[in-house]
């Protein structure tokens, strides 16, 4: 898929309040400093779509971009908040899992895991749940430029076997780093097939 024009359409509060259209979306989460936005900006070939911070847990609202003037990418919250209160962790928490549960245009959720890390109770949790909740996923690891091929495929294995201890069919799974564009012809593949499907 070649990405011609990519742009911010809203940001919203709430999913009673994200756009009124029917175009398909894809919505990206995943833990804070997990490298969203720059993932989002790699996909996207565009270096300040989404907006990069230094400070874990910036995006608040449910983001949408329009992509191609076909379908949005949704830049959620990030999960396992940065510093905040109890009070904004319910908040942010129950917006993310209303447009999760309620958006009918929502065709996947790409889950966002940190490649270095072993499997980490959060990500499992929230995989876990969105498979309890019938919600089609997919799981992106990130900065796979900062391990060697042989440790980021041990990686990826590991996290797999961790998953076949629950799920009987695994999810799709893709390796990726903003830094080298790696993983961006994948997704985007991915997410043109979605979209032919959904046309028949």
């Amino acid at each position: 898929m070649e990405i011609k024009t990519a742009a911010f359409s809203l940001s919203a509060p709430m999913v009673s309040m994200c756009p009124n259209d029917t175009k398909p979306e894809y919505a990206f989460i995943g833990r804070s400093n997990v490298g969203k936005s720059s993932l989002i900006n790699m996909l996207t070939n565009h270096s300040k779509l989404a907006k990069t911070s230094s400070t874990p847990g910036k995006t608040l609202l449910i983001n949408h971009f329009i992509i191609n003037k076909e379908w949005y990418l949704v830049d959620l919250p990030g999960y396992g908040f940065a510093k905040r209160s109890k009070k904004e962790v319910d908040r942010l928490d129950q917006m993310i899992r209303g447009y999760i549960l309620q958006r009918e245009q929502l065709a996947n959720v790409f889950v966002l895991v940190d490649i270095r890390l072993e499997p980490q109770k959060i990500d499992l949790e929230f995989i876990e749940w969105l498979g309890v909740s019938n919600i089609p996923f997919s799981i992106v690891f990130t900065k796979a430029d900062k391990l060697s091929a042989t440790k980021a495929n041990q990686s990826v294995e590991a996290y797999k076997q961790k998953l076949s201890e629950t799920w009987e069919e695994l999810p799709p799974m893709f390796l990726t780093s903003a830094e080298k564009k790696q993983g961006r012809d994948e997704v985007l593949g991915y997410i043109e097939q979605i979209n032919k499907e959904l046309k028949q």
